[in-house]
């Protein structure tokens, strides 16, 4: 199963192509927990791309692609933004970032996903999650 999607730069597009991409994961042997990390993970990758990289431009598309190769789902989402150095995000668990509504993503991404890398100088999130046991949940 291979899946890509170009996405404008607009929030209300996310949850439909997050449920899209959800339906057609559902045949492929992922439990209904991890079929949940993976959308919350999915949506939060999506948000981070349009509202950070390409700070809502309707210039710049988000892309999305998700493939299941072996007992792992992968998927990629690139934006066309400036990108960002992903090696300083603040730790959202310490006492100074409790109180703050924003700074999570990445984090429950982190948390969520069995393997998370950064590319293109943070343009592009790569995140993976076993299919069978092995994984996080």
């Amino acid at each position: 199963m291979h899946i890509f999607e170009k996405l404008p730069s607009r929030l209300e597009m996310i949850p439909p192509l997050v449920q899209a991409v959800i339906e057609k994961l559902e045949k492929s042997g992922l439990s209904k927990e991890k079929l949940f990390d993976v959308k919350l993970c999915l949506d939060e990758a999506l948000v981070n791309a349009v509202k950070h990289g390409n700070k809502f431009s309707p210039e710049h598309h988000v892309e999305v692609e998700a493939e299941i190769t072996g007992d792992s789902l992968i998927i990629q989402v690139r934006d066309r933004g400036q990108g960002f150095d992903y090696t300083k995000i603040p730790n959202p668990t310490e006492k100074s970032n409790l109180e703050k509504n924003h700074g999570r993503g990445v984090f429950l991404i982190k948390t969520l996903m069995d393997k998370v890398e950064h590319f293109d100088s943070g343009r592009t999130i790569k995140m993976v999650k076993f299919i069978k046991n092995g994984g996080k949940k």
